[in-house]
């Protein structure tokens, strides 16, 4: 998650991209994402085993700035937010799927 284009940056995992993405979008999440507006996805990988993810999010979280910039800008040069489209916030019907973790 980023705040905008070589803003700030979140480093997270979850079971439920969707949902999790729901959360920061909508700022229901307190601390660092919040504080810093980490509204927009701007880059995702999947895994087949959550022990894969969190792995993958760990080492992240080891990298320097440059590595992650580089990152993101290898699949996602402009800073698109990859859930723009996820959700249709003016459809009174609709509700965020539940999150696992």
């Amino acid at each position: 998650m980023a705040s905008g284009r070589n803003g700030t940056l979140y480093t997270g995992m979850s079971a439920n991209l969707t949902a999790r993405v729901w959360k920061h979008r909508t700022q229901l999440f307190e601390g660092f994402s919040k504080t810093y507006g980490c509204t927009r996805l701007v880059w995702f990988q999947r895994f087949g085993w959550v022990t894969e993810a969190i792995r993958r999010e760990k080492q992240i979280k080891e990298w320097k700035r440059d590595w992650k910039l580089a990152l993101i800008e290898e699949d996602n040069p402009e800073w698109l937010d990859l859930a723009a489209d996820w959700f249709p916030e003016n459809d009174p019907n609709w509700t965020p799927p539940e999150e696992d973790d």
